[in-house]
């Protein structure tokens, strides 16, 4: 049975404990640990494969196995924070995050491997939600916007740094050390918080809402499952069907439950404050816009123009370290004018970035997506700071493990919809113009064989046929580059628009509700 953890009444406090600014120092550091990790693992996982013989099916596991864990697990664990103390719960998350890093780190087969990174997501679930819970109930109202857009600095740093510290460590230790370095990070981390952190009141707990934690699981399960899977085996596929409709019948079944459980997970009345409503529809629009980018941008970098994985990042750094230095600046932008203001005008950068990006061309240079890269990250530091902000702040306090598992979930679902959307038009774009281009570079080829290599093209990939001379792989490899293009210029233009519909729900939003004010109703 939860309880309340606050200090005894007179009990001396240690120096430090509960202030405000050490406590976001600390849960930035655990959460570093999950953003640097998400980064580096996809520098790691071609030596992976080599070293333990894994397939690309195995490969694709060790990703999506800790996405999907740490996606369907995000809400269950906020809940936990709530009821049991956010303290307690980011104290579990760190530790268990670092020792299952260390095990993975010593993994000799894939099987375990790939466990383990699924274990690891379920941790790292841990963590997220509760950093937010603790700086809701470290911060005022009024500097809360300040607080995560330091802690959204954070992220960005970690971010920036995974593939250029993965690129270092993998071509000069091994791709073990790139799980090792979780170890020291996670024993600083949890020092700094059993030091720093104060615990935050838990609810009274009478049991545990366990048809509704089945119910959303497999719900988010069968969703992100299904766009996961949909580029690869199609979204008209019987599976893919099945998946969707599995995650509309569950989630049904869910909001049905909600509705009668005296103790629910995720209290339906919580959406009944628009801005928490606009706030997580708008992380799903600016993830989808974000995730999406970045994702064939790499395949753009690597695929197009044979850079390195480490060579990638350096070129991307004014886009993710971008993010790092506007995301304090957007923290104070919302602090002094307010969320709706600052969010709306960060998806008209977003979009106006996104254009920029959709006419770039294929020999283009560092200067070329410097300015977009730049501008794509002053436009999403001040929605993604804000959007949390609005999420977390509106929501009641002892709620606030939930809404930042919500907030969580929103960034994960939005991601893998962009990825998985975006890609599939790129995909459908390449087999349109491909045949064209091939013409051009007077190359024939059979339909058969435009829908065998369509799917290679739209990652950048050029597959030359076996045995051709020089001149005609040189004029393929253009052709199917400049395909692959076409299909990265029509998803960004689509990315663009679905960054100015975002605008919409911004102007919705209000800012976070000061302690003490009246709760949302949350039945």
């Amino acid at each position: 049975m939860a309880q309340a953890l606050a200090r005894p009444s007179g009990a001396p406090a240690r120096p430090g404990h509960g202030h405000p600014w050490f406590t976001l120092l600390t849960v930035a550091l655990g959460v570093i640990m999950v953003m640097l990790d998400g980064t580096v693992v996809a520098v790691a996982n071609p030596v992976i494969g080599r070293d333990l013989n894994a397939s690309l099916a195995d490969l694709q596991w060790v990703t999506s196995g800790y996405l999907l864990a740490l996606a369907v697990f995000l809400i269950t664990a906020g809940k936990l924070g709530d009821l049991f103390g956010h303290k307690r719960v980011f104290l579990v998350g760190v530790v268990g995050f670092a020792a299952t890093s260390l095990a993975i780190g010593l993994s000799s087969s894939i099987g375990p491997l790939i466990a383990l990174r699924v274990l690891q997501g379920l941790f790292g679930a841990l963590l997220q939600p509760a950093a937010l819970a603790l700086l809701r109930a470290a911060f005022p109202a009024g500097r809360l916007s300040m607080a995560i857009g330091i802690w959204g600095a954070a992220v960005g740093v970690s971010s920036a740094a995974g593939p250029i510290v993965g690129g270092l460590l993998v071509e000069n230790v091994g791709w073990q050390s790139v799980f090792f370095i979780n170890v020291p990070v996670g024993a600083v981390a949890l020092a700094a918080g059993l030091w720093v952190l104060r615990e935050s009141r838990a609810r009274p707990l009478s049991r545990i809402d366990v048809p509704g934690v089945a119910l959303l699981s497999g719900a988010m399960f069968c969703l992100l499952w299904a766009i996961i899977k949909a580029p690869s085996r199609g979204w008209g596929d019987p599976w893919t069907i099945a998946f969707l409709a599995g995650a509309v019948v569950l989630g049904a079944g869910f909001a049905h439950w909600q509705r009668r459980s005296a103790q629910p997970l995720l209290p339906l009345g919580l959406f009944r404050n628009v801005s928490v409503s606009a706030g997580t529809a708008l992380m799903v629009l600016m993830t989808f816009s974000m995730f999406g980018a970045m994702f064939f941008l790499t395949f753009f970098l690597q695929g197009v123009h044979g850079l390195s994985p480490l060579d990638a990042g350096l070129r991307m750094l004014p886009l993710t370290a971008g993010m790092a230095v506007t995301s304090p600046l957007a923290g104070a932008l919302l602090t002094r004018f307010g969320p709706k203001a600052p969010i709306a005008g960060g998806m008209l950068v977003t979009a106006a970035a996104m254009f920029l990006l959709s006419r770039i061309g294929i020999d283009a240079g560092y200067a070329d997506t410097a300015v977009p890269f730049a501008l794509l990250a002053a436009g999403l530091s001040p929605v993604m700071v804000g959007a949390t902000e609005v999420i977390v702040g509106n929501a009641p306090e002892e709620l606030s493990g939930v809404a930042g598992g919500m907030q969580q979930s929103a960034m994960q679902v939005g991601g893998a919809l962009g990825t998985a959307v975006l890609g599939a038009l790129i995909t459908a774009e390449v087999a349109g113009v491909l045949p064209g281009r091939l013409a051009e570079a007077r190359i024939p080829v059979t339909p058969a064989q435009v829908e065998a290599m369509k799917d290679a093209v739209a990652l950048g990939a050029a597959p030359v046929p076996p045995g051709a001379a020089a001149p005609v792989a040189e004029a393929f490899t253009r052709a199917a580059h400049l395909s692959f293009l076409d299909g990265m210029h029509f998803a960004f233009a689509v990315a663009a628009a679905v960054a100015v519909l975002a605008v919409l729900p911004a102007l919705l939003v209000r800012p976070g509700r000061p302690a003490g004010a009246a709760p949302v109703h949350a039945g």
